[in-house]
């Protein structure tokens, strides 16, 4: 019998459907390849990783990159933090541990 509630099972289940969408994966796997989790991602040394600067690095509109930020921040897979205009985004380092755990 599985040690996790159909609650628990229900939200890694999210987890993984927002994780298959192929843009939302390179976006993801974007951010965890730049920087570890919880910290904000440098892309090539010039500042924080932001919704635009992400959307050139993946090749994707960055109205699109919005989109798709939005659905992986609502899975819990990753943070993120206006700053002005701009908005951050950085890997949620708990979310990440806890499918190692599931898995």
């Amino acid at each position: 019998m599985s040690k996790y509630k159909n609650s628990q099972l229900e939200e890694f289940a999210e987890i993984f459907k927002a994780l298959s969408n192929p843009n939302r994966l390179k976006i993801f796997k974007r951010l965890t390849s730049c920087c570890e989790p919880g910290t904000v991602c440098v892309i090539d040394g010039g500042g924080t990783a932001y919704v635009g600067e992400l959307g050139n690095e993946v090749d994707i509109a960055p109205s699109t990159v919005s989109h798709h930020i939005k659905e992986l921040k609502r899975a819990g897979l990753i943070r993120t933090r206006r700053q002005g205009q701009k908005i951050e985004c950085w890997v949620d380092p708990q979310t990440i541990q806890s499918i190692k755990d599931f898995l």
